[in-house]
């Protein structure tokens, strides 16, 4: 009886669990060495901004020579994902920019299922697929951030690293300063979402779950 009712359970279990292959490994690979450099352009961009205050790596020119390595090898991993969105897979705007179910009832949906739902145990109003992998909120924010802060930011950096060759296009956006503050506040934008980032990616049905996907390729969706 004890074998026959721990198979059962097995079966059970396996009939309401399954894995779909969500991330192909170059999209793994630019991610984490994404991660990896903006991480560090945060931390290099404190202590330029704040010198009197933070000094992590030494000199203050040691920084400054650390975060332009980091900002163009971003620079560089950004065009490579764009050009396999664009061109290899040929989905970019499908799965970043929002249809109008999304923005009818789903980002409504997911708003309820983060703020309610998720604490009283209910299931997330989206499933994952290859062709889907982002909820409508998911992709309002990733929309935001690839498609008009990321290029935003490099823009800025560039224009920032190389003043005297692009000095008439800098003061054509209205100079240095603004420059530099709109590279500076961009920057926040992108500091405050790695905190909402790792938070909201504890939120699948395990806190692990969607944390897995970015190692291996393949998620465990359960089916309720």
């Amino acid at each position: 009886m004890s074998t026959h009712t721990e198979n059962t359970v097995h079966e059970s279990h396996a009939e309401h669990a399954e894995y779909i292959y969500l991330t192909p490994m170059p999209v793994r690979i630019w991610h984490w060495i994404n991660a990896l450099g903006i991480v560090t352009l945060c931390v290099t961009g404190i202590q330029i901004r704040f010198p009197e205050y933070v000094n992590i790596f030494g000199t203050y020119k040691a920084a400054i020579r650390l975060h332009n390595t980091a900002g163009i090898t971003v620079a560089i991993f950004y065009a490579i994902w764009l050009g396999y969105y664009l061109i290899v897979k040929g989905n970019l705007f499908k799965l970043y920019v929002p249809n109008t179910y999304d923005i009818k009832m789903g980002i409504f949906r997911q708003v309820l299922f983060y703020f309610y739902h998720f604490f009283k145990g209910g299931p997330s109003p989206h499933h994952a697929t290859p062709d889907d992998k982002f909820n409508p909120m998911q992709k309002v924010a990733y929309m935001g951030l690839m498609l008009v802060l990321m290029p935003l930011v490099i823009l800025t950096g560039i224009l920032i690293l190389n003043v005297a060759p692009l000095r008439e296009m800098i003061m054509l956006l209205g100079g240095l300063k603004i420059m530099v503050s709109a590279h500076f506040l961009i920057a926040c934008c992108f500091c405050a979402f790695l905190f909402v980032h790792i938070y909201l990616a504890t939120m699948g049905h395990t806190m692990l779950a969607h944390f897995k996907p970015m190692w291996d390729g393949w998620e465990e969706v359960k089916h309720h």
